[in-house]
């Protein structure tokens, strides 16, 4: 009895996830979103099965990578970025999925960056982020309204001094460093909100 209540439970756990996943469709079209309108046909995408599992939706043939939608976070969360970031990107899934805290990976990918382990680019390399809240996003035909797309440019190791940006925003949608000096050295770019 007791195997036939927890296959029941795993059955019934596997279907409702199964339920909260969008359609392959509805992940591309989404995770596009965060896509430069001339690399979207031949971007290579990442998104989940039904049953959860992390897999390559559509094979790509130019420089970009995006990602669809956690569907167990809410609101919409894609991106897409430059292949060259691809090994930093993945190693950061891999430990996510370690439950490694947000410290704990920096931490990590620093030394194995320092080490050459973790290759990083050697110029400089773009992600996009395309979010939007809860209330504003339909998951089952992927239609956003309001979306807020941000951009970053990595550049590992460029300090304030290299590159003449501050270490903080100035003003709404100016460029500036974060994370200076370090593998993860990136200049931001957050465009005032609507």
């Amino acid at each position: 009895m007791k195997t036939v209540i927890t296959l029941f439970l795993s059955i019934t756990i596997a279907f409702s996830f199964a339920q909260t996943i969008p359609s392959a469709e509805v992940q591309i079209k989404t995770a596009l979103l965060a896509c430069p309108d001339e690399s979207k046909e031949k971007a290579m995408i990442y998104g989940y099965t039904p049953e959860g599992k992390w897999v390559v939706l559509r094979q790509g043939s130019n420089e970009m990578v995006c990602l669809a939608d956690d569907p167990a976070q809410p609101g919409l969360n894609v991106s897409c970025y430059h292949k060259s970031l691809e090994a930093f990107m993945a190693r950061g899934r891999e430990l996510r999925k370690e439950k490694k805290t947000f410290q704990e990976i920096f931490t990590i990918r620093e030394q194995e960056a320092k080490s050459g382990k973790l290759i990083m680019p050697k110029q400089p390399a773009t992600l996009f982020v395309y979010s939007a809240d809860k209330e504003k996003y339909n998951p089952a035909t992927g239609e956003v309204h309001d979306g807020y797309l941000r951009s970053v440019v990595y550049i590992p190791y460029a300090t304030a001094e290299s590159t003449g940006l501050p270490t903080k925003p100035v003003g709404p949608g100016l460029p500036w460093i974060m994370d200076p000096g370090t593998h993860r050295a990136h200049i931001m770019i957050d465009p005032p909100r609507k």
